[in-house]
């Protein structure tokens, strides 16, 4: 079965911008995971674009807090952007709109 997530990466003023593309579950939240672990080393500042996130479960929100707290060590930022309505929701019922930097679409 073909994973159910596509991620790029790019640079763009002094931030890495990681891109998603589909489901952040149990099954690719890895893929998601792998890819920040690449790029967190050569940066203060990582945006992931949600615009093409489809679903996100709680292993996906668990990479989002790992990220986040690596980020906080090292006094970087991490800000999510581009969120759906029905993702937001998910951050606002876990409680992560306290968490992270958040924007909607």
């Amino acid at each position: 079965m073909a994973a159910l997530l596509k991620i790029r990466s790019k640079k763009e003023a002094g931030s890495v911008v990681v891109i998603p593309e589909g489901r952040i579950d149990a099954n690719t939240a890895s893929l998601l995971d792998k890819e920040i672990t690449s790029v967190i080393d050569g940066t203060d500042s990582i945006v992931i674009d949600f615009d093409k996130v489809e679903y996100i479960s709680s292993a996906g929100l668990r990479v989002l807090l790992g990220t986040s707290k690596a980020m906080l060590k090292k006094n970087g930022n991490l800000n999510v952007i581009n969120i759906s309505d029905n993702i937001m929701d998910v951050f606002a019922v876990t409680g992560f709109v306290n968490k992270l930097n958040l924007s909607k679409k």
